[in-house]
Formats: structure tokens, sequence, C-alpha cells
């Protein structure tokens, strides 16, 4: 990959989204790179408890997740 798209991904903002499959419209999301990897250690400790528990749950409660870039403005 060129450095300057390296660069440009590195600085992006992603998302990584696990939509409820029982209740519209609820979701857990949390941050990630363009691939999906969370940074663990960069949670807090409750929105890792919440991101494992996610993971743990797609299938169940919660959808295959989606990566998308955040919306920094809310």
């Amino acid at each position: 990959m060129h450095n300057t798209c390296a660069a440009s991904l590195a600085a992006s903002s992603f998302e990584i989204r696990f939509a409820s499959l029982f209740a519209a419209g609820h979701a857990l999301a949390f941050p990630c790179d363009a691939f999906g990897k969370v940074d663990l250690d960069a949670l807090p400790a409750q929105a890792r408890t919440n991101y494992l528990f996610a993971r743990a749950m797609v299938g169940k409660d919660f959808c295959a997740p989606c990566i998308s870039h955040s919306d920094p403005g809310g």
C-alpha cells in the first residue's frame, strides 16, 4: 500500500457496530481500525466488557458486526 494511503487510513476514524437482533435501532459500537481490529487496551473497562459480550453473542443477541467510518459529530 502506498504510504499516503496508509497514513490516510490510520488517520480515519472507523467503528465496528453490533446491531441488536431484537431491538431495532439498538446497537453497540466501538472504535476500530479499517479492518475491524479493536484496541482492547485503549477501551475503558466497561466498554471492553461490552465489546467482548457483543462479540460472544453474535447470532444470539447481535448481528454480525459491520465496519464503517464513525461519525465524529454524533
